[in-house]
């Protein structure tokens, strides 16, 4: 019984430690420190930049701001973010094709001829390490 519990333990332990990765998120050249900003985690490619896996907001001082991503199981992901502001939590687009907010992603992957693409954008996390980006708005 011992035995057993020893491997349900490690088994556990294992499982929980995999899932130690943080991503910091810094964000730069803000126009003003009006509104929040809006920072989305995204896990696949077929939901990039539709349907995140975790958001955080946050304020917006001396035109920057910095959210942290915690506990994050080890995988491939990518990031965007945009300057929500009027607060109405949406990208304020015009004709429904161009940002007016100000927007940014991972790696500062560029946005030509459409939204930045997810094979720009994406990066690794693993083994409990912490990946931190800047990205300029």
């Amino acid at each position: 019984m011992q035995t057993v519990l020893f491997y349900l333990s490690l088994l556990f332990a294992t499982i929980t430690l995999s899932a130690q990765n943080t991503i910091v998120v810094d964000m730069q050249n803000f126009e003003s420190n009006n509104g929040t900003v809006r920072v989305g985690l995204y896990d696949e490619e077929a939901n990039f930049l539709e349907k995140e896996i975790k958001s955080l907001s946050s304020a917006i001082s001396g035109k920057k701001a910095t959210v942290t991503f915690s506990g994050i199981p080890d995988g491939v992901y990518a990031i965007s973010c945009y300057h929500d502001e009027d607060n109405n939590g949406e990208l304020k687009m015009f004709f429904g094709m161009f940002p007016l907010e100000d927007y940014g992603t991972s790696n500062n992957a560029p946005a030509r001829f459409g939204p930045p693409k997810w094979s720009d954008a994406k990066f690794e996390v693993k083994g409990g390490e912490t990946k931190k980006f800047t990205i300029y708005l």
